[in-house]
């Protein structure tokens, strides 16, 4: 499917730019991650510690009374969500005490809607010795996927495609960090289940293009790596964003219907999408270029020297 046909976009020609944007996202996602190591960012029950409770009611009710309810009761800190369809209530504690917490939501609801019963649909208590444990695993995780990547591009193509591959993933990862941390949106598992998800899906669509690339490395050894490298890119470009935008529709349904519960994670993935599309042509490749003209001048240099 040609959805662009035939084009000559000068994409390493825009290196300059596309670096400038990329490392201010990256700082930025640097800054989250830190958050999240000390803790310190919006961590989400996984991590921090707590109790998660969805409730289902019989009737309608307002999350003014609610809120009210648990204040009354001495639930002060307490993060209520509203599910529309079918009238339930998601009660979020961060750093509750487990075992106790859900007795006490209970005990206020019942007396304060005695009128409107309820039942408890989930409920997740995690202390926070683990989840201060899962909060570390999950950036050892995130780097040993990094360190894996770099190690299978760097065996299927070269070392200097597997740096390009690993800092086009890594910014990746890093721009889904700075947006969570900007909106100061939750930071839980399922959250790092779409950065390693989108990782994955970044490193296949960079593929596509270094294959493509060695290609036409291997047609024309004696072309500018400039123009092989643009060419390369604009070849592959319509695929890239039919693939893009398919991926993009189906988080695009998630996100409009999959309901509150998955609403950050197919947000997230529809920002690693995007993300995704851009380093694959703006980062890995022009990383590539950069690296292989250094390697060119040094070995030109070293005769004369």
């Amino acid at each position: 499917m040609e959805l662009l046909g035939k084009t000559n976009i000068d994409f390493i020609g825009k290196q300059k730019i596309s670096f400038a944007i990329s490392i201010v996202i990256s700082i930025i996602g640097i800054i989250g991650i830190i958050s999240i190591a000390r803790g310190t960012a919006n961590m989400g029950i996984d991590f921090s510690g707590g109790t998660a409770m969805q409730l289902k009611f019989d009737k309608p009710f307002a999350i003014a009374d609610a809120r009210a309810a648990l204040h009354k009761h001495g639930i002060a800190r307490a993060d209520l969500q509203e599910i529309k369809e079918g009238n339930k209530l998601l009660v979020k504690m961060s750093g509750a005490t487990v075992g106790t917490s859900s007795e006490m939501v209970q005990k206020a609801f019942k007396a304060e809607f005695a009128g409107n019963s309820f039942t408890i649909e989930s409920n997740t208590e995690i202390g926070p010795a683990i989840g201060d444990k899962l909060r570390k695993d999950t950036l050892v995780a995130v780097a040993i996927s990094l360190v894996g990547i770099i190690l299978y591009i760097a065996w299927r193509f070269d070392f200097k495609f597997g740096i390009g591959a690993t800092l086009a993933t890594a910014h990746d990862c890093l721009a889904m960090f700075a947006v969570f941390y900007l909106m100061h949106k939750e930071i839980n598992l399922l959250f790092i289940t779409a950065v390693l998800t989108i990782a994955g899906y970044s490193l296949t669509d960079t593929v596509v293009v270094f294959d493509r690339i060695r290609e036409n490395l291997h047609k024309n050894l004696k072309g500018a790596l400039n123009t092989i490298f643009n060419d390369s890119i604009n070849e592959v470009l319509s695929r890239t964003i039919v693939t893009s935008l398919t991926v993009f529709l189906a988080a695009a349904s998630l996100f409009f219907f999959g309901g509150e519960v998955i609403h950050d994670f197919s947000f997230a993935l529809l920002i690693g999408v995007l993300v995704g599309t851009y380093s694959s042509i703006f980062v890995a490749s022009p990383i590539v270029v950069l690296l292989e003209n250094r390697a060119m001048a040094k070995q030109a240099a070293a005769p004369k020297a």
